[in-house]
């Protein structure tokens, strides 16, 4: 079929007069996600974040050991530090204050090698003049470290245009030195409110405070009435140790390792634990990389060789006996930090870091000092080395399994196991597969199902909780099998994402406990195993609903207490309320229509927000240490009855 062009009378409209010219900060008020990402509550915490890291990049320069960020009841975020404060004197090009410049002009900052910052976070210079452009009104004031005088400047802004000039105020104390900023998400912008979430906002404070070895960072929610101040004198070594606590540990006394050079420093610190899983997390100039980059990859070449080259030299291995990436990760907690004036990040989320000298750095830093330390804790390492060879071991065991296993016909895609009710559909792309929970289940959702692009795969009972099981013994599992079978991408070292036979894996369990237990043994799979398929958006929760409330001939299917209660009142008279615990007390038609339908259901696709605590949170519940999690159980239960973990 030839294309064709046509040309419309409108076309000639089309001219200069078309072309739009946005100025000032009118560009991020047009387009906000271009640089917070969403409007959501990420977009409203990355407000915070980005006067947060103005204050942090001050601690890196060492000018700077106190922030205190304040939630009001009225929702109005303050952010305070003792740094050198925002210069306020006339910018000589801009003709102005460079306080005002920099809170509203993009790109505009002492990040772009001027002398102001040797390493930041801040690359761009758009963090201070963005919060000004979609808050509805801010305002910053700055006693100048050296200023005799005390004096404090304020300026005042409205929705990113200045409301006032720079101008004294009155004065402080001297040692009072620092930037205050406060101000007033828009709600025109932030549709969703000013929905502040202080558990998130403390992660990433403590997270911040680990990396920045003697700040302190405190923040007060008044909304609540709550208050955390934290501060970590060990700094990444007491990181470590955190990520471990609820572990039981090899080396009691955690790996640290730090190299200064004039361009860049490199920090490391690791402690082996008696889990299977691999707690690795990588940080440029305080920034979570959580895609990696040059540096992650330095240090699992160095952790790698040095690893064997110790266990070579003091008769571990033999002739070529070598291990393996995965054998001296497995059960790794670790913290690789790096800080360089120029960091060359990919993408605008920052995730992965990637300039090429880092691998290097990194390398040698572990390469010489890790050495160094197996050699002067001779104890210490051949504990190491004996849980490193007790992985390559059961990695090996997990091979010959997976050998057997796709001998036999399982793990490959051109052997389906028998309970997968498949859908018809070839492009991955436009299939989605359910996994149900139980046969009655199963059943149900094979009858109500589209066939065509939808399949169905029933599991029996609870899988084996995959965090306290290596590869080889998970392998031995039949539903876990039969699973990465229906899926197509094996697992392990031959886990292939682009082999996913189904775009959208959606887990469809029963509204009742067994269920919810059953999802999170599904999730911690997904996580410990695959957690690319995470990543890419792929893994569904399906929302079927709770109630049925009816009335005569009138219905409505709701899905919380809320819902049920305005229903009740909408439909009034003679109201009867169905609870369905189970996907089975469904008839196929009822269970297509309010949960399997893409015209009326609601998916909830799972992401990774926070890398750290989604490996504290799934070592905490499924993890062996019972403990924490009946702490957690007890504080989040409702209704706690004859508790036993």
């Amino acid at each position: 079929m030839a294309a064709t062009s046509t040309t419309s009378a409108n076309d000639a409209s089309y001219s200069a007069e078309n072309i739009q010219v946005l100025e000032g900060l009118e560009a991020v008020r047009r387009r906000p996600g271009m640089y917070i990402g969403s409007t959501d509550q990420r977009g409203l915490h990355h407000l915070v974040r980005e006067i947060v890291d103005n204050s942090v990049d001050e601690a890196l320069a060492k000018h700077c050991d106190k922030i205190t960020v304040r939630i009001g009841k009225d929702n109005v975020i303050t952010v305070r530090d003792n740094g050198r404060g925002i210069p306020v004197d006339i910018h000589t090009k801009q003709k102005k204050s460079a306080l005002e410049v920099i809170m509203t002009v993009l790109h505009a900052g002492g990040k772009f090698g001027g002398g102001g910052y040797k390493v930041s976070g801040g690359l761009h210079g758009v963090g201070a003049s963005v919060v000004n452009a979609l808050s509805e009104w801010c305002r910053v004031q700055v006693i100048r470290q050296g200023d005799t005088t005390g004096s404090i400047y304020q300026q005042e802004y409205k929705r990113g245009k200045p409301t006032s000039k720079v101008q004294i105020i009155g004065t402080g104390d001297e040692a009072d030195h620092g930037t205050t900023t406060w101000f007033f998400a828009d709600t025109k912008i932030f549709t969703a409110g000013h929905d502040y979430n202080t558990d998130s906002l403390e992660q990433w404070f403590r997270e911040t405070a680990y990396l920045t070895k003697g700040l302190s960072i405190t923040l007060i929610d008044e909304r609540e009435d709550r208050e955390a101040t934290f501060y970590f004198e060990g700094g990444i070594v007491s990181f470590v140790r955190h990520l471990n606590r609820n572990r039981a540990v090899v080396n009691e006394r955690p790996f640290y390792a730090i190299r200064e050079t004039d361009d860049w420093a490199v920090e490391v610190a690791l402690q082996y634990n008696d889990s299977y899983g691999e707690s690795v997390h990588s940080f440029a100039n305080n920034i979570n990389t959580a895609d990696g980059g040059t540096h992650l990859s330095g240090f699992r070449s160095g952790l790698t060789r040095t690893i064997n080259d110790y266990a070579r030299r003091n008769g571990f291995l033999k002739g070529e006996e070598s291990l393996t990436g995965e054998d001296v990760r497995e059960g790794l907690t670790a913290i690789v930090s790096v800080k360089l004036s120029e960091p060359q990040f990919e993408g605008q989320t920052k995730g992965k870091l990637g300039n090429a000298e880092m691998a290097g750095a990194v390398q040698s830093v572990v390469n010489e000092s890790l050495g160094a330390y197996l050699e002067e804790n001779p104890q210490v390492a051949k504990r190491v080395i004996e849980k490193c060879l007790t992985a390559a071991r059961a990695r090996e065991a997990a091979r010959k399994a997976r050998e057997l296993v796709q001998r036999k016909g399982g793990l490959e895609s051109f052997s389906l196991p028998g309970k997968l009710a498949d859908c018809s559909e070839r492009d991955p792309a436009r299939s989605e597969l359910y996994i149900v929970e139980g046969d009655s289940a199963g059943g149900t959702a094979k009858q109500g199902r589209d066939r065509r692009f939808q399949a169905i795969l029933p599991l029996r009972g609870k899988i084996l909780n995959v965090e306290r099981a290596r590869l080889d013994k998970m392998l031995q599992s039949n539903e876990i099998r039969t699973l990465i079978t229906a899926m197509g991408t094996s697992v392990g070292e031959q886990f292939d994402a682009a082999r996913l036979r189904y775009h959208r894996i959606i887990i469809m369990t029963d509204a009742d406990v067994d269920g919810a237990h059953i999802r999170t043994l599904l999730l911690t799979f997904f996580y410990r195993h695959m957690e690319q398929l995470i990543r890419e958006g792929r893994i569904y929760i399906a929302q079927p609903p709770l109630y049925r409330v009816a009335s005569g001939k009138e219905h409505r299917w709701v899905y919380n207490e809320e819902q049920r209660e305005a229903a009740m009142a909408e439909l009034g008279g003679k109201v009867e309320v169905q609870r369905y615990k189970g996907l089975g007390e469904m008839n196929a038609e009822q269970l297509w229509t309010t949960t399997m339908d893409p015209e009326n259901r609601t998916l909830m696709m799972v992401t990774i927000e926070d890398s750290i605590q989604a490996n504290e949170t799934f070592d905490m519940l499924m993890g062996s240490a019972v403990p924490p999690r009946k702490k957690f159980i007890q504080s989040h239960a409702r209704d706690v009855v004859n508790l036993d973990v």
